[in-house]
């Protein structure tokens, strides 16, 4: 199995910036897509964006233009970078694996690890 460990969240002002690391271990990740998704509470969990296993990625249009994934396989790491944060911003980050090749990769059914998630806080 893959384990998943995100990190870098924290409290930060509306228009500051943040980088989450996802750490994996048990198997490599550079052959598998990786997804960041975020969920507040009694919301359901949110798709923010997919990094596919060339570099290749795809976001959510509600982060569009501020968030970045990328990822170094030689640390078996996927980075979310998150800029111009703003309140609604505001939930739980987790990381997942997407070991399949299907492209419904916007469903949080489609991944088959995940993280314990680190939270993110945006003050107004």
């Amino acid at each position: 199995q893959v384990q998943l460990v995100e990190s870098g969240g924290g409290l930060v002002q509306a228009g500051g910036s943040l980088r989450l690391s996802c750490v994996a271990s048990g198997r490599t990740i550079s052959s598998y897509a990786m997804g960041w998704f975020r969920q507040a509470p009694g919301k359901e969990r949110e798709f923010v964006g997919i990094t596919w296993s060339g570099g290749l990625t795809s976001y959510s249009d509600s982060v569009k233009g501020r968030f970045t994934i990328s990822r170094d396989n030689a640390k078996n790491t996927v980075y979310l970078q998150m800029n111009s944060l703003k309140p609604e911003d505001t939930a739980v980050y987790h990381c997942a694996v997407k070991s399949d090749y299907s492209g419904t990769y916007r469903w949080a059914s489609e991944y088959q690890y995940w993280g314990q998630g680190t939270q993110v806080t945006v003050s107004s």
